[in-house]
This record gives structure tokens, C-alpha cells and sequence, in this order.
């Protein structure tokens, strides 16, 4: 739990600043070997209408919305909506502006553009490696890219968003093909359950390395001691900027991919035969997920179980078919960080508790029991 930023900035402190078989080639009702979770021979979900799921991503958009509203209108200070309302339309620069135009606007909008890209970063692991326990966080690549930045910060003292940002995606490659390497070690290959693990510990190892580094230097720690365990709070319109290009590419390219997916799913043969370059399309799939993760946990720290539990529950809502899963994925997945965000923000108050504890409090439920079940077979 940590000191909330609007605090400070009352006390002056302010200037401190896929899946499962799908595509065309997919009969509707067909079964497959792993629904949306990779379950035991379940019945794939029924298809519904392009115009029901678009309705359907209509209403996330409006939920999203709403939600930015009241990240903007709610916080761990309590400010009137008519001062919200003058903040945002006639700025003064008194105490209750500043809390609002310059923590919690670009708080809200880092917000959406992180969890946008933790979310579809989640989905194309899941799709690029038919593995339903694929994430960012699980597979080691949040924390990867935190140890990237934390070379920058703490042992090279880049502290421009857009310098260290490449340190994030250096970072994030390396973590990601250091995790296939090691849990596809062995006889029995890269199993879910083994991929899991394998980045589960080596994340645990970037994790000690980047606090090791940041602990060398006081000053350096104490700025980013919340952004170690995932926290939108110190959030700056400098660095939702500097980073937004980036994420803006991630998320385009990640959305691009969608029918070679597809097509891909089908096998690397069928998917030839549809005119799909198998390797073009898994380079563009693992460059889409470095930007993505790279900036996203550049700009708020390593976050855990993100890309998870929105594309889990997105698949079981709208199928596997990648058209629909990667936008609705997009959009509920900053909807639930949010949430998050505004929850610990009002429980804790005056601190609050940081957004990465919070959503650990949703992932690690799902995660267990994804995990034990007896069967986890691949997407």
C-alpha cells in the first residue's frame, strides 16, 4: 500500500510530478480438444452473429468510457464533479485542477493503453503458442522487460521514457526466448504447465535483479519502488506520451494479425495452403507482443495475470476466432484494469493500494485453477 499521489500533490509535492481451432475452416458446433481454457473435450462455443458481437464490443466500449469518467472523477482525494468538470474546461491551477488534470487524466489514459496492451498481448501468446496459461507476466516477460528498464535507471541513469523503452524491449525478447528454451528442455517438450513454470521462476530472477539494481541507488528506488510491483499511480502525461507511439504500433499490428491467426491455427499445413506465411506471420506475432509488453511495462511496472484472465474469459463470451477475441480483448481488458485501479484508489483512502496487488487478487484465483485442471491441454 502506498502513499497516493494526489496526497502529495495536496501536501505540494505536485511539481514532482489462438486458441482452439477456428476461422473459416471451423464448422460451427465442431468439438475440439480444449475449449476456452483448455478444457476436457469440450463443446466449442456456439457461434453467434457478427451483429450480436459487435453490439456486444459496442457495450465495452461505452463501459470503457464510463469507466475513464470516473478515473478522472474519482480518487483517493475527494473532489467535487463540478471542480472535476472546471478542471478539465477552465484549468486554474488550484489544488483540486492539478489532482485532476495532471494525476489523474493521464493516470486514466496510461491506464487504457496499458491494459489494451497487456490484454492482446495475453491473446497472441496465447494463439502464437496454443498455450491457455500464455501471459505476459507468467511467462516472464513483464518482468523481463522491468529488469531492461532497470539497467537503464539504475546503471546507465536514462531516464527519458522513450531512450530506456528499448532497454524494455531488449529485455522482453531475451526473457521470452529464454523461457521457450527452458521449458521446452527435455523429452517431454513445451508443455503449458512447464512454459508456466519456467517462466514463473526465471521472472522471479528478473524481479530480485531489477530491485538489486534499483536498491543501489536510494533516490532511484524510492522514485520507482511502486512501479516495481505495477502501479499506474506517478503516472505522467510526459511519459503516457513518449510511450503512446509504441503501444499504438503494438496494438495495430496485434489487431493486423488476426486472420493469418486464423489460419494458423489450423496447423502450419492448412494455414500454407490459405496463402499464410508461416514464419512472416510468427515474427510479426512475437514483434507485436515485445512492443506491446515492452512499453506497457515500461511505463508501469511488471503487472501480473493481466493478459490472462480478459482473453479467457473473452474466448468463452465470443469463441476463438481471432477477428472478434483480439478487439473484444482490447477493450475489456483496460475495462477490468480500471476497475481495479479506482477500487484501490476508494478502499485505502488517503494511500491506496497499488493496481498490480489488486489484479493479483482476481489473476492468482484464475490462474490455480486453470492450472489444476487434469487435462491442460493445448489451445
Amino acid at each position: 500500500m502506498g502513499t497516493a499521489d494526489e496526497v502529495a500533490v495536496a501536501s505540494g509535492d505536485a511539481g514532482t510530478g489462438t486458441g482452439a481451432t477456428a476461422g473459416a475452416g471451423t464448422a460451427p458446433g465442431a468439438r475440439t480438444g480444449a475449449g476456452a481454457g483448455g478444457g476436457d473435450g469440450a463443446q466449442a462455443p456456439r457461434r453467434r452473429g457478427p451483429a450480436l458481437l459487435a453490439a456486444g464490443l459496442a457495450v465495452g466500449l461505452c463501459v470503457l468510457v464510463l469507466l475513464v469518467l470516473a478515473g478522472v472523477a474519482v480518487g483517493s482525494r475527494s473532489v467535487p464533479f463540478s471542480t472535476v468538470l472546471d478542471a478539465l474546461t477552465a484549468f486554474d491551477g488550484s489544488t483540486d485542477h492539478i489532482v485532476v488534470r495532471d494525476v489523474r487524466v493521464p493516470r486514466t489514459l496510461l491506464g487504457v493503453g496499458v491494459g489494451a496492451a497487456l490484454g492482446l498481448a495475453g491473446a497472441l501468446m496465447q494463439a502464437l503458442t496454443r498455450n491457455p496459461l500464455a501471459d505476459p507476466g507468467l511467462l516472464g516477460v513483464n518482468n523481463g522487460a522491468a529488469l531492461g528498464v532497470a539497467v537503464a535507471l539504475g546503471l546507465l541513469g536514462i531516464s527519458d521514457p522513450a531512450a530506456y523503452v528499448w532497454f524494455a524491449f531488449a529485455g522482453a525478447a531475451l526473457a521470452a526466448v529464454m523461457v521457450y528454451a527452458l521449458g521446452s528442455a527435455g523429452r517431454s517438450g513445451a508443455s503449458p504447465v512447464r512454459l508456466a513454470l519456467a517462466g514463473v521462476a526465471l521472472g522471479m530472477v528478473f524481479q530480485a535483479a531489477s530491485s538489486a539494481i534499483l536498491r543501489a541507488d536510494s533516490a532511484t528506488f524510492d522514485r520507482m519502488r511502486f512501479w516495481l510491483t505495477g502501479s499506474l499511480a506517478g503516472a505522467s502525461a510526459e511519459v503516457a506520451v513518449r510511450l503512446a507511439p509504441f503501444m499504438l504500433a503494438g496494438l495495430a499490428l496485434g489487431l493486423l494479425l488476426a486472420w493469418p491467426l486464423n489460419a494458423l491455427a489450423l496447423g502450419d499445413e492448412a494455414g500454407r495452403s490459405l496463402g499464410v506465411d508461416i514464419a512472416r506471420t510468427r515474427g510479426l506475432t512475437a514483434l507485436a507482443i515485445t512492443l506491446l509488453c515492452g512499453s506497457a511495462t515500461a511505463a508501469v511496472g511488471p503487472l501480473w495475470f493481466v493478459g490472462l484472465v480478459v482473453p479467457h474469459a473473452v474466448r468463452a463470451a465470443c469463441g476463438p476466432d481471432q477477428r472478434w477475441l483480439l478487439p473484444y480483448t482490447a477493450v475489456f481488458t483496460p475495462v477490468v484494469l480500471l476497475g481495479a485501479d479506482i477500487l484501490g484508489r476508494v478502499v485505502a483512502r488517503p494511500g491506496e493500494i497499488q493496481v498490480g496487488i489488486m489484479w493479483a487478487l482476481v489473476g492468482a484465483p484464475v490462474f490455480i485453477l486453470l492450472a489444476r485442471r487434469r487435462r491442460l491441454a493445448a489451445l
